[in-house]
């Protein structure tokens, strides 16, 4: 599996605008920089939609007043609620990624 890393975006930015990495860097960090603000600083859910690209979602989870502790299956926990996010991806994004693979 190969793993890409925020400096890898930054040179795929830089290199297709045809722009210094230095300012590729700086309108990554605050593309996600923004995309961070706008999840975290809602208190209810929200939906931050990238045409061609797709949808994250935050939502909302219920508390779980009688969980199971799994290291003492016996030992009852209270869990509060929080908030988790979900990326669905969209169309051409999905189109793009049932291409067969090439061997």
């Amino acid at each position: 599996m190969t793993t890409y890393i925020k400096k890898d975006i930054i040179e795929k930015v830089a290199d297709k605008a045809g722009i210094e990495l230095r300012l590729a860097s700086e309108a990554v960090n605050a593309v996600f920089a923004s995309l961070r603000e706008l999840m975290v600083e809602g208190t209810s859910e929200c939906r931050i939609e990238i045409r061609n690209f797709g949808v994250f979602e935050v939502k909302n989870t219920a508390a779980k007043p009688k969980a199971r502790n799994p290291k003492k299956p016996d030992q009852i926990i209270y869990i509060p609620p929080r908030r988790k996010t979900h990326f669905r991806p969209g169309k051409v994004l999905k189109i793009a990624l049932r291409k067969p693979i090439k061997s």
